[in-house]
C-alpha cells in the first residue's frame, strides 16, 4: 500500500492568534506533525511568518526549535503600516506565498493541510479541489472564516476535538 504524500502549510500569524486569542493554549509543534503523519507521509511542513528586525527573542527561539523538528521556514520582513490615526501596526502578509508554495510543490503531494482560518484561501483550495487534490484544513470554528469553513465541510479539523493529540504541555 503507497502512503498518501503530505504537504503541511501553516499561516504562522494566524495560527498564533489563533492559539493566544481563542484557543488559550498552545500546540506542540512535535506533536501536530505526530497527529498529521498518522493520516501519510509528510513529505514537507512549511511554516510562514513575517520577521521582525532585529529578530525578537522569543520568537527566534521558537522558529530555531520549529528548523529542528523538521518545518520549513517562509519568513518576510514585517512592513510598518501608518493608519489615518496616527497609529502603526506591522504586517507581513504571507497569503500569496503560501498559494504558490502550494500550486509549485503541487506535484510531490497527494494532501494539502492548511494550517488558517484565512478566507482568503477559499479560490486556492477551490483549484486544488479541481486539480484533483485534497486537502484538510485546520483550526477553530471562531477563527476560520465562514468561505473557508464552507468550502472544507468534512475537511475541516477543529483543534479543540483534538486537544489531547496536540497540547503543549507546560
Amino acid at each position: 500500500m503507497i502512503a498518501i504524500k503530505i504537504s503541511i502549510f501553516i499561516d504562522g500569524a494566524n495560527y498564533f492568534y489563533m492559539q493566544k486569542n481563542d484557543l488559550k493554549w498552545w500546540i506542540d509543534a512535535q506533536k501536530l506533525l505526530d497527529y498529521i503523519r498518522e493520516k501519510g507521509k509528510i513529505i514537507d511542513a512549511f511554516y510562514y511568518v513575517g520577521k521582525g528586525i532585529p529578530p525578537e527573542g522569543r520568537q527566534e527561539k521558537y522558529l530555531k526549535v520549529l528548523v529542528h523538528i523538521g518545518y520549513s521556514l517562509v519568513t518576510k520582513d514585517l512592513k510598518t503600516i501608518f493608519m489615518d490615526d496616527g497609529k502603526t501596526t506591522q504586517k507581513a502578509n504571507l497569503d500569496v506565498e503560501i498559494v504558490l508554495d502550494m500550486f509549485n510543490t503541487i506535484e510531490h503531494y497527494d494532501l494539502a493541510v492548511l494550517i488558517s482560518g484565512d478566507g482568503d484561501f477559499e479560490r486556492p483550495l477551490q483549484l486544488l479541489r479541481a486539480r484533483g487534490k485534497r486537502f484538510l484544513v485546520m483550526s477553530t470554528p471562531k477563527f476560520i472564516a465562514k468561505e473557508l469553513r464552507d468550502i472544507a465541510g468534512m475537511h475541516f479539523v477543529n483543534f479543540e476535538d483534538i486537544r489531547k493529540d496536540v497540547e503543549k504541555k507546560q
